[in-house]
């Protein structure tokens, strides 16, 4: 029937129908099972499948699988086994994520036909107590993630690619140091083996008071948009606090800053500058693009002035994805969650050192967005000065807040190099916008629009 005693054409059937599963639109030409080690071997048996999807262009990824099997019918069925049993996979609705929660308290590792599994957890820290209701978070969309009770929450890179995953080692690192405003890293597990090292997940505490940064500026402009004046100051700050801490070790080749000389910034903007070209190639004909209709030139011209800085500060690991999204607010200030960057992006690419500044534009571009979605989906009508107040409130915070020495050397040059990441970011929106959501193109438009207008020193 099949490697490891599983039907490969079902199990191919259900993969592809997943929402973590990032290849949608591709041919998918094969499946197979590259390897299953067995980490409890009471009935049901909990197996972790290690699947490889090949493409029709020649291509693959790897995929875990969590699964457990028996003889019995489950709802979460995945595939038929050759003696008749049914495998299904253990983070479905109803089915026993604490199992796997168990193994990585208990630390050790199993061993499998490839490779084996490691399991961690970290000294001193306190598990969720025996029996916490594990509830699956239906929302997650790269990965699975199940809450324990309230405190832990474990989540599953679903797909696999070799090298420790950025949330796993930026979570210890900050950890270490000291920084509080991230959730604690409580433990994790890999895999060690011939398809890749990789990172299969980690668990990290849940923070149950937490209000999704997104969600509380949304409810804010709908009420009283300047009350968020001060949080948003306030998250600078905790922004720029997480930026210094990043670059505090400059005996961690991983962590240590690094000069980020003109070369790098050249070839930075000259690949943004094609972006630009092709992004105005084809613009369609709309009365919403209309402020920057025609103007490609010129924003290749402004993008090659901003880039005329003296210096572009220093580089350093960074969150990678920072939108109001990936932050929550709780009693105890802000905390930034997710730093697993950008998940369409390969993992090396992730772990790459930025100035950072590019999240700071992620954040600023955020704010952008939040003022059309509250009018969209909480009938509000935030005063259109709003987001210019936000923004420098924010900015006034986290200037504040980091260490100098990691900028450009005056606020002329800062201002200037955010705008390319600005930019970036817009471009990267105008295109999503025009493919996926006419109606929002507004916002990018706008930004463009108001990054035509920067003036350049």
């Amino acid at each position: 029937m099949s490697e490891a005693g599983i039907d490969l054409e079902a199990l191919a059937e259900w993969l592809v129908e997943r929402r973590w599963f990032g290849s949608k639109s591709r041919e998918v030409s094969q499946v197979g099972v590259i390897d299953m080690p067995l980490l409890d071997p009471e009935p049901p048996q909990l197996r972790i499948a290690l699947v490889e999807v090949h493409f029709g262009t020649g291509t693959h990824e790897i995929y875990q699988v969590p699964v457990a099997m028996d003889g019995g019918e489950p709802d979460a069925r995945i595939a038929a086994t050759d003696d008749g049993g049914a495998v299904y996979d253990l983070l479905a609705e109803g089915r026993d994520p604490p199992r796997l929660l168990r193994l990585i308290v208990a630390g050790g590792q199993v061993a499998s036909a490839e490779g084996r599994v490691v399991f961690g957890w970290r000294e001193g820290a306190a598990p969720p107590p025996e029996g916490a209701e594990a509830r699956p978070i239906a929302s997650e969309q790269s990965n699975s993630s199940v809450v324990f009770g309230e405190n832990a929450i474990l989540k599953v890179y679903r797909r696999v690619e070799a090298g420790v995953n950025p949330e796993l080692e930026m979570l210890r690192f900050l950890g270490e140091r000291g920084f509080r405003h991230v959730p604690e890293l409580l433990g994790w597990y890999e895999y060690e083996g011939r398809p890749a090292d990789a990172t299969l997940g980690i668990v990290q505490e849940f923070i149950a008071d937490g209000r999704d940064g997104w969600e509380l500026v949304l409810d804010g402009l709908a009420g009283d948009p300047d009350s968020l004046l001060e949080p948003l100051r306030a998250l600078g700050a905790t922004v720029g606090e997480m930026h210094t801490a990043l670059a505090s070790d400059p005996t961690d080749p991983v962590f240590a800053p690094e000069e980020r000389g003109n070369e790098s910034l050249a070839l930075f903007t000259a690949s943004l500058d094609e972006g630009i070209e092709r992004a105005f190639l084809d613009l369609p004909e709309d009365e919403r693009l209309e402020p920057i209709a025609h103007r490609g030139e010129e924003l290749r011209d402004q993008l090659r002035d901003l880039a005329g800085i003296g210096g572009a500060g220093m580089a350093i690991r960074v969150h990678g994805d920072l939108h109001l999204g990936q932050t929550l607010r709780s009693g105890r200030g802000w905390t930034i969650l997710d730093f697993e960057g950008e998940p369409a992006r390969p993992l090396p690419e992730r772990r790459t050192k930025s100035s950072p500044l590019r999240d700071v534009a992620g954040l600023l571009r955020s704010l952008a967005y939040a003022p059309l979605a509250a009018r969209l989906q909480r009938d509000a009508n935030p005063p259109e000065s709003w987001e210019l107040r936000a923004r420098q409130d924010f900015l006034d915070g986290y200037l504040d807040a980091i260490d100098p020495t990691l900028l450009p050397a005056t606020r002329r040059e800062v201002d200037q190099l955010l705008a390319i990441y600005e930019l970036e970011k817009a471009v990267y929106e105008l295109n999503y916008e025009i493919d996926n959501r006419p109606d929002w193109v507004e916002i990018p438009v706008a930004g463009i629009t108001r990054l035509l207008e920067v003036e350049v020193a």
